[in-house]
């Protein structure tokens, strides 16, 4: 992004990868950490990334006439693997299976390296000096992934959440600055691939996390940026429903999302209707678990 991402304006793209299984595999969805930022209040911000194809076992056919052929169906099966450590969670041994390739000029292990860089930096053992290290990491190989391919509707992705990451250190203006990259980022990842419902979300939740923010808030951004970024509940909810339609029931964090705009909007017996799907996703990782509580609350407030 993030998002959504997270996996909102104070945190503007991210943080926590969570695990989230459906359909038979896992699937990785970013959340942030609910944190203020400036006195311009808090931004949840969410990044939620797609599922990899699981490769299972599938057993691969190794062409060994010439040491390039080789060398080619080498880099293939390791960019499968990675795509199996990374459905399966398996964030160090990916890390460490990736790395080999910080030097490759090839998009698709770039922003894998990105991707792989970040959830290591989100680790609960890392220490502080390791994770800002691990974030410019990451952001260095998500622009080089852009940089070979721009074509590449995950390097756009990638680089929007790097982005965002990097935001954390260089302080608020810049922070805010990047919020417009990160947008028109996300709006590019999805315009190469329109049906990755997790870039629709994250840009659902960018259009949330600013229409949130209270007058003495964006008072306090406009003294920072002459035209801060501004978005409204109704953009947000179309995008939100967009990603439903993508794929049905890909993430709680989109249901609660769903209900929360409703609310927002005035609109009780629909916000009803997708608060209570959230509350009833089956709850397979911890996100999922505080989805439902957050969902039960709100539906508790509603029929007060």
């Amino acid at each position: 992004m993030a998002g959504v991402i997270t996996r909102s304006i104070a945190r503007f793209l991210l943080p926590v990868s969570k695990h989230v299984r459906t359909k038979g595999f896992v699937r990785q969805h970013w959340t942030v950490h609910k944190k203020p930022v400036l006195t311009v209040g808090r931004t949840t911000f969410l990044v939620s990334l797609p599922a990899l194809t699981y490769l299972g076992n599938e057993a691969y056919k190794r062409v060994q006439r010439s040491a390039v052929v080789y060398a080619l169906d080498k880099a293939q099966e390791d960019l499968e693997q990675a795509d199996y450590l990374y459905s399966c969670g398996e964030t160090e041994k990916l890390y460490q299976l990736l790395v080999q390739y910080m030097n490759s000029d090839d998009a698709e292990f770039l922003w894998r390296l990105a991707r792989a860089s970040r959830d290591m930096a989100l680790l609960p053992h890392i220490s502080a000096p390791e994770k800002k290290r691990l974030t410019y990491e990451a952001f260095e190989y998500a622009k080089r992934a852009l940089e070979r391919n721009e074509a590449c509707f995950a390097a756009h992705k990638w680089y929007a959440v790097c982005l965002s990451d990097v935001g954390e250190y260089e302080g608020v203006k810049v922070k805010i600055g990047n919020s417009y990259i990160i947008k028109e980022h996300l709006e590019r990842a999805i315009e190469l691939n329109p049906k990755d419902a997790t870039s629709i979300h994250i840009l659902g939740y960018w259009c949330y996390a600013f229409a949130e923010l209270a007058w003495y808030q964006r008072k306090v951004a406009a003294m920072i940026f002459a035209s801060p970024p501004t978005a409204t509940y109704e953009e947000a909810l179309e995008f939100f429903l967009k990603a439903e339609e993508v794929d049905p029931n890909f993430y709680s964090k989109n249901l609660l999302m769903l209900g929360k705009t409703y609310m927002m909007l005035k609109e009780q017996d629909k916000a009803v209707l997708w608060l209570s799907k959230a509350r009833d996703y089956p709850a397979h990782t911890a996100e999922d678990k505080e989805v439902h509580k957050e969902a039960l609350d709100l539906l508790k407030k509603l029929h007060a």
